[in-house]
Parts: C-alpha cells; structure tokens; sequence
C-alpha cells in the first residue's frame, strides 16, 4: 500500500516541525516547506536522514510545486509571535491570504485534505469567556496586532470559500498559546521570554498588572488534538488549547521557581490591544476528537526549562 503523503507549510516551525515528526512516526511521506523567516533548520535537522523526509526552502506566497500526489496539506506557516508580526506586518499579511490562497491551490489540484492552522487571536479581546468557536470575537482591523488577526481570519473566510465553491475537505484549528522544546528564545512570546530572563537571573517582565490571563497548552498535547483532527470528516472550526487559566503574574511567579531564580518581577506598560482573557472552550473538541490536554503547566515548563538550559 502506498504511503500517504503529507506537505507541512512552515514545517521548520515550532509547532511545524513536531508536525513532520510526527507524521513520520505515523509513517507519512512528508515535505517539509518553509522560507525559515522564523523557522529554523535546528528544528528538523533529526529528520534530514529520514528517507521520507524532503526539506524545500519556499516561501508560500509563491506557487507551490509538488510532484506526485499529496494526500494532506498542513498550512502551518506564519508569523506567529508578536515580536516578528510587529516587525514584518507586511510578510504576516502576505503568508495569511497569499500563503493560504497558493496552499488551498496545492489542495484543489491534487484532492488533498487542507487543514489550516488558524488561532485565538481571531477573537481579538474577547467580550465571551471563555471563548467558544461560536463567537465572532472583538478585533481591532487597523492596529497594530490587526495584521496578525486580520491576517487570519481572512486564511478562515478563504479556506471556507474553497470548501463550498470547490468541495475541497478542509480543517481549521484555532490554536490557544502553546509552549514547549524548540520555541525561539526571544520571540516576543511570554514563556519563553520569562524562561530566557529567569534563567540570565534577569527580572521577569511582566506587563500591566499582570492580571490578564492565558491558557497554557504543552506541545504533545497540541500535536495530539491536530493529529485526532485531521482524520475527522468535520470543516468548521476547532479551539485546541488548555483550558486551565493562569494570570501572567502568576506565571511569572513559578517560573521564578521552577528556575531558582531569586531576582524580581518588574512591571511595564500593557502593549496596544493586548487581550485582556484568554481560555478556550474545549466543549466540541471533547466530544468531536475526545481529546483534553493531559500534561500539567508545571510539568510541561520544566521540560521546556530543560531545554532551554540546553541551548542557551
């Protein structure tokens, strides 16, 4: 029997390349493609040797050319961390409708599954919590983080437009903070930045009074719920995430512990349009992938302490 064939967009990714691991273990064919604005090659350099693993540098916003046939396509490419989506708007707008539109494309030609990783953010600072995937959210389109959200909830309209026009069988998952082994030291994003500042004995930063809150979902776990997803004959979208709550100053405060650091936590003004909650509503993916995350917050961050102990 022939091997399924998947292709991995912003496989060099963190959350991408735990997906090409992943499907190599479940014995896919996968191509891995990624430009590596914010991917990087340490995160699929265990996978080269593999036979059926074929790294292309792309970038997504140009036609994408695949021989042969593709059973899944897994949009994964993006600039997710506020640090670069602030720095590359353009870029980030550019992967979300160009990106998608050349992704759904390779999907149409070859009668691919098409899931899209889309994400929390397309409910802005939510007036539900938690937020289900019912709700509309509350997006601000001409500020600074409109490109990222915007961005995103644009790759949704078109993957729907491609599913009623074009049949094509398509996945969307939004995706709540995630965190784990692999993430970029200094991405923008909040765990790896307290991480990299316990760990130099830094205070840890933490904006406005530290009273928002965040859900906190270990990569395994993600991978797992995407894994069940893409098997599952259902086209709306999905909220994967933890639904645990954490305020960032509590945050802050263990990993302070787990780290041993002694130095302080200081505070700074709260970025434009920064949500103010965040917790998914796992309801559907309960009863739809009867999937819930398994690992606890602390023990996914001391394995990621590890790591980044590893690789200072």
């Amino acid at each position: 029997m022939p091997k399924k064939v998947a292709v991995v967009t912003g496989g060099a990714g963190f959350i991408g390349s735990y997906l090409c691991e992943r499907l190599l273990g479940e014995g896919y064919k996968v191509f891995c493609l990624d430009n590596l604005i914010t991917g990087s090659a340490d995160n699929i350099k265990h996978l080269q040797s593999k036979k059926d693993f074929e790294f292309l540098k792309h970038n997504v916003t140009e036609p994408i050319l695949i021989k042969g046939k593709v059973d899944y396509i897994l949009h994964f490419a993006s600039l997710a961390s506020p640090e670069d989506y602030l720095r590359f708007p353009i870029q980030t707008l550019k992967v979300g409708s160009l990106g998608t539109h050349n992704s759904l494309g390779l999907a149409k030609s070859k009668k691919a599954v098409f899931m899209l990783a889309s994400t929390s953010e397309v409910y802005g600072d939510p007036h539900v919590h938690p937020q289900p995937e019912s709700y509309w959210g509350n997006v601000n389109p001409v500020g600074v983080r409109g490109c990222y959200d915007e961005s995103k909830r644009f790759a949704e309209a078109l993957t729907m437009a491609y599913h009623r026009i074009h049949k094509i069988d398509t996945r969307i998952v939004r995706i709540f903070n995630t965190y784990g082994p692999r993430m970029r030291m200094l991405d923008g994003r909040v765990v790896p930045n307290l991480i990299y500042q316990a760990l130099h004995h830094k205070p840890l930063t933490v904006y406005g009074k530290g009273l928002q809150t965040r859900s906190f979902c270990y990569i395994d776990d993600l991978v797992e719920g995407i894994f069940r997803l893409i098997d599952v004959k259902f086209n709306l979208p999905v909220n994967l995430g933890n639904p645990g709550e954490f305020t960032i100053l509590k945050l802050a405060r263990i990993v302070n512990k787990l780290t041993g650091n002694s130095s302080r936590i200081i505070f700074k003004p709260l970025p434009e349009d920064d949500p103010k909650q965040r917790q998914p509503d796992i309801s559907l993916a309960r009863r739809l992938l009867k999937w819930k995350p398994e690992i606890k917050l602390e023990d996914g961050l001391r394995q990621t302490i590890a790591w980044f102990k590893l690789n200072i």
